[in-house]
């Protein structure tokens, strides 16, 4: 399963290292000639001629013809391992499936280094043959994710040959690339089968064998992603894990998370996003797992801290800087604020605009007492240009505002677009000043009426 639609199927073939080489027949049969042999010379010289053919279909007609001859022979688990790798070589991959599950299921009658190999082929090459749209795909699913976790319990129990000089946790740490392999493959049918809680408990057991999988990292997000409710801010980390780590189409992962983190925040700036992914991926390229410190605040979030603000509540957070100041800026960047009120320190005229240096305080006496500006309001004087693509935008030309001096009173409704943190200022723009404290054009220049403070 792939949310964004990337094929990955084909990450899944990967190499195996198997311990031991199942024993070949030529030695099992000098060995019962010493004892009393388990199959006959006929036998022996039709199973030869099959492992001595070249070409892969003539070796199916030999083995087809082996098993019509001698249905019974104690050979046969030797010709389904033959079958198992002909088939693989013809890339007839339902029919490595059915041989594997053959093999598998004679248990101590075959070796288990055979066992484990069968396993192995059959989860390598499952993607390739399984059809969503089969109508049998639910179990074609349901045996793969079992198939899987044998193989896992399979290699975690295989034991280390005698004669092995490797220690044993060097043999150990061998273990671990083909472990995550099966854990890997559990996890993938577990998504097919819509069992996410499954599937992220196997993508974090392969992902402790191998931390480094960017296709296991990047399923274990989808895995949490999904769930019900989303456990959104792990699936976040590990699709940031995946990207880290090269995962194919990581630009596609990449884009796919940015919009699942903006649905997730809907905060009132698209921009903000941005710094929110770059952090994001900095934090996931030096962390495994998610630190529990690190955390992304939802929509519900920031929808209290929004309808908790007041302009002055803006100011104190957004200048304290730190955690709450990134909260209470995902919060407001875009909103719009009426009835703001403030004194003009200092005016700057502007192409077709003009910007009114401001500042706001908690009463009228501290309003009337500031010497510092904390709000930069672009007031348009003229018709503001189109947005983005021709859009328009909710500018409006106010040409009468060049009628307001230092030290007027301002009283505007208006959007928060950015800010400046030292020193600080809080930028508004689509701002429409009160017409009601413009003073008419006899009055120009006369000390003006203060806007008291709200």
């Amino acid at each position: 399963m792939t949310r964004t639609g990337l094929n990955l199927k084909g990450i899944l073939v990967v190499g195996l290292v198997l311990f031991c080489v199942p024993a070949r027949p030529a030695h099992a049969f000098a060995q019962q000639q010493e004892a009393k042999p388990t199959y006959t010379l006929p036998e022996y010289n039709a199973y030869q001629a099959a492992v001595a053919e070249k070409d892969p279909k003539a070796r199916i007609r030999l083995l087809d013809d082996f098993v019509s001859k001698f249905p019974n022979s104690t050979l046969m688990n030797y010709i389904s391992q033959l079958y198992l790798s002909t088939y693989n070589d013809l890339k007839d991959y339902p029919k490595v499936i059915e041989t594997a599950d053959k093999l598998t299921a004679m248990g101590d009658k075959v070796d288990a280094a055979v066992r484990l190999s069968a396993v192995q082929m059959r989860v390598q090459v499952f993607p390739y043959a399984f059809n969503a749209k089969a109508a049998d795909a639910h179990d074609q699913l349901t045996k793969e994710r079992d198939a899987a976790l044998l193989g896992a319990e399979l290699l975690k129990n295989y034991a280390k040959p005698a004669a092995s000089t490797v220690s044993d946790a060097d043999f150990a740490a061998q273990k671990k690339p083909g472990i995550a392999l099966f854990y890997g493959a559990a996890g993938f049918a577990d998504l097919q089968l819509k069992d996410f809680a499954a599937a992220a408990t196997a993508f974090k057991t392969a992902l402790d064998n191998a931390p480094g999988d960017p296709v296991a990292n990047y399923r274990l997000g989808l895995a949490y992603l999904s769930m019900t409710p989303p456990q959104s801010l792990d699936g976040f980390w590990y699709l940031a894990r995946a990207v880290n780590l090269k995962v194919p189409d990581a630009d596609k992962i990449k884009d796919y998370l940015r919009k699942e983190i903006f649905n997730y925040e809907q905060p009132g700036c698209d921009s903000s996003v941005d710094d929110q992914l770059k952090e994001l991926l900095t934090l996931a390229g030096t962390s495994g797992d998610r630190p529990a410190t690190y955390t992304i605040p939802s929509a519900a979030d920031l929808q209290k801290v929004a309808q908790a603000s007041t302009i002055l509540t803006v100011i104190n957070d957004l200048s304290a800087g730190g955690d709450k100041a990134k909260e209470t800026w995902l919060a407001i960047c875009g909103a719009q604020f009426p009835g703001v009120v403030g004194k003009i320190i200092e005016i700057k005229p502007g192409d077709g605009f003009v910007d009114f240096l401001v500042a706001t305080g908690a009463d009228d006496a501290a309003l009337q007492a500031a010497t510092t500006p904390n709000m930069d309001v672009k007031v348009w004087i003229t018709t503001p240009p189109a947005g983005p693509a021709g859009a328009a935008t909710q500018n409006t030309a106010q040409p009468d505002v060049t009628r307001l001096a230092k030290d007027d009173g301002l009283r505007f409704s208006g959007a928060i677009v950015s800010y400046d943190p030292t020193p600080f200022l809080l930028h508004w723009d689509q701002v429409k000043v009160d017409p009601t404290i413009i003073p008419e054009k006899a009055d120009a220049g006369k000390p003006h009426k203060k806007v008291p403070a709200k």
